[in-house]
């Protein structure tokens, strides 16, 4: 009777314990997660962004690079310069301006050796060069030494063995203008015109 008892509440836990131990039921399976933006365009975003810096690199480098300076031709360089003197005073300072811009423009035009030269200097500079006319190696020497004539011409001074000096508020007499940019503008002209008929221009 005790077995029958033990048996029967044994099978009554068995019984009441298999809904219990049953599996419950799995929902379906998710589908393969698809790989992320970073996984599929990392690689060329990177390249793209590396690509765009050197870009704008190059770019404020331009941008920011010293521009190569403008070589003028040598009469362009005179005359804007003789010009520029037309209308001032002649005087010392205004004479020796217009020999050293004629004197740079004949160097540069004709490939004389650059340097400092005394008038007498680059008169014999002038006589030996080879594509040089006549008539500039003689005009061009006779200009420069009119110039420092008139640079250095004496002021006429009053005093007891000599002259009157001019009136009072009036200029000291000094040498004729002479008008040494205009001169000087005809004799680059002139040259010009030479350099025209060299070989090496034509």
């Amino acid at each position: 009777m005790f077995v029958f008892i033990a048996f029967f509440f044994a099978a009554a836990r068995l019984h009441g314990q298999a809904p219990t131990n049953a599996l419950p039921t799995l929902a379906p399976p998710y589908g393969e997660i698809p790989p992320t933006f970073w996984e599929q365009q990392g690689t060329t975003v990177f390249v793209g962004g590396i690509t765009l810096m050197a870009l704008a690199v190059l770019i404020l480098w331009k941008l920011f690079q010293p521009r190569p300076a403008v070589i003028l031709p040598p009469e362009i360089v005179a005359r804007e310069a003789l010009t520029k003197l037309l209308r001032q005073p002649e005087d010392g300072r205004l004479l020796s301006e217009v020999s050293q811009i004629l004197r740079r423009y004949v160097i540069a035009a004709f490939e004389l050796p650059s340097g400092e030269f005394t008038t007498a200097e680059f008169s014999a500079a002038l006589a030996t060069g080879k594509n040089i006319s006549p008539e500039l190696s003689q005009a061009i020497p006779d200009f420069l030494r009119e110039c420092d004539t008139q640079k250095f011409a004496p002021v006429v001074q009053s005093s007891a063995f000599s002259r009157p000096g001019p009136p009072e508020g009036e200029t000291p007499n000094r040498l004729p203008p002479m008008n040494a940019a205009a001169r000087a503008l005809a004799l680059v002209d002139l040259a010009e015109r030479r350099r025209e008929q060299m070989p090496a221009a034509t």
